[in-house]
């Protein structure tokens, strides 16, 4: 069963809060909640996820403003697809209080966590998100000091990985945002020719990209249950092979199957589509996430795109971009005078772009004033100025275009990429070093990014947007 985050899907999810027997109950191997991640869910819930090996007829969550756990909510949603090892468990916790913290704990486990709901809108308290992006899994199964044949950039001695830089830095920011590629589960083949992984065998059913996924969620479990995990779609999520050889992908490891059942994004509450756009809010700041991959005009990754993943549509055709206008149209600017906006694919990047997703979104950020885009998918760090339709603004003048940033270089299998020189015009400054970019939203007027090297958590480039804001 494929998990739909649709209307109806939601009735099951939006389970009143109750109050919470005194029995836990205990965890068994089959039962033990693992993964377990955080999603926003609008101004006032929080959804929980994690996996088991079994499924649950009644998902439960335990949660309070102490550890006493005074309160419990549940769903009926726990679904498994083939080739995966685990059940997708998900509730969502409704009728929270705003920049609160709560007590949690999934299920039967036997550690209690905390999360942090999010700011009341309109707040104008200072605040700092992290941003991602194609972040793999790292260690035998990723991103190491060694690399196998037709890899580059390995890690060196002593290094931090991205994820290991972000749990030292968790105090500093309020939620992650990985803008797609998540895990790299679709290398398998790669690291297995390349000697990297052993033995070398297309006949696994899909064991082999089942680990690998298993492994990233296991890695970001330290940073998914403190800190909401928000993401989005790229095109290393659409099939086991990245589109080079369909053929040999299982049912369960094509058409995004494993990123549409693992997270629960709040599309529901904002009249998206499954974890391929939403948005939310946060204090100051109006949040989207939109699509590059699937369900709009020449499409990458769907029947017949470049990208040759032969996934989706997850909508009737202009559903996204029709959202999308009607998300940002419907935007307070004097709660939320801020509006970020984020998709995986890059249009202003110092190497090849995606023009079909630039003709497709860059009109209506343009048309309703989005302040800040945010893009992975190339394997490096690129700053640029802001800019419309190519004619570029300096981000200390107020500008009135979109400031573009690109980050790809969370770190995974492969390495690197080597942007082209010259850099496009609009390039302000260009870093080719793993790292996250750490972003601060100070009131009205502005807000600043740094990129954050993970090898040693240092500051590699700082920038701030100057938008007069405050009269809105």
């Amino acid at each position: 069963m494929l998990l739909q985050l649709s209307a109806a899907a939601a009735v099951a999810f939006a389970t009143a809060a109750l109050a919470a027997p005194k029995n836990h109950g205990q965890c068994n191997s089959s039962t033990f909640p693992t993964q377990i991640r955080l999603a926003y869910a609008g101004s006032h819930g929080m959804a929980v996820s994690w996996n088991t090996k079994q499924q649950l007829a009644n998902p439960t969550v335990y949660f309070g403003k102490d550890q006493s756990l005074n309160r419990f909510a549940q769903s009926d949603v726990s679904t498994t697809y083939p080739s995966s090892s685990t059940f997708n468990n998900h509730v969502v916790l409704t009728g929270l209080e705003p920049d609160t913290a709560y007590f949690y704990k999934p299920n039967c486990g036997n550690v209690t966590y905390t999360f942090t709901t999010a700011r009341r809108v309109g707040e104008k308290t200072e605040f700092s998100f992290a941003m991602v992006g194609d972040m793999g899994t790292f260690g035998p199964d990723g991103l190491s000091t060694t690399v196998g044949k037709g890899a580059a950039n390995p890690l060196k001695p002593g290094d931090l990985t991205t994820i290991q830089s972000l749990a030292a830095r968790q105090g500093s920011y309020d939620f992650i945002w990985h803008v797609g590629d998540l895990a790299y589960a679709d290398a398998w083949i790669k690291e297995e020719k390349g000697g990297y992984v052993s033995p070398y065998n297309l006949m696994d059913n899909g064991a082999e990209y089942d680990r690998i996924l298993n492994d990233f969620y296991d890695e970001v479990e330290e940073l998914s249950s403190a800190k909401p995990y928000m993401v989005g779609p790229g095109n290393h999520e659409a099939n086991c092979d990245n589109g080079s050889n369909l053929s040999i992908c299982v049912p369960g490891q094509l058409n995004f199957t494993g990123y549409r059942q693992h997270w629960n994004m709040p599309s529901t509450e904002s009249g998206g589509v499954e974890n391929f756009w939403y948005s939310f809010d946060h204090g100051m700041v109006h949040f989207v996430m939109f699509n590059t991959e699937t369900d709009f005009p020449n499409a990458p990754d769907e029947p017949g795109g470049e990208g040759a993943e032969n996934a989706g549509p997850f909508a009737p055709t202009g559903a996204q971009l029709a959202w999308l206008q009607q998300d940002l149209a419907a935007v307070d600017r004097k709660k939320t005078p801020w509006v970020v906006a984020a998709g995986h694919r890059p249009w202003y990047v110092s190497t090849t772009v995606c023009t079909e997703c630039q003709a497709a979104f860059e009109p209506i950020l343009i048309e309703y004033g989005v302040d800040l885009v945010l893009h992975g998918h190339k394997h490096f760090y690129e700053r640029h100025a802001a800019v419309a339709n190519g004619v570029s603004q300096e981000i200390t003048d107020d500008p009135t275009a979109p400031w573009y940033v690109v980050n790809g270089a969370g770190g995974h299998y492969d390495g690197l990429d080597t942007p082209n020189a010259p850099y496009v015009n609009t390039s302000r400054d260009v870093i080719v070093a793993y790292g996250w970019s750490l972003f601060t939203v100070h009131n009205c007027s502005h807000l600043t990014t740094q990129f954050i090297g993970s090898a040693n958590n240092s500051i590699l480039d700082t920038a701030t947007l100057i938008k007069d804001h405050c009269h809105l």
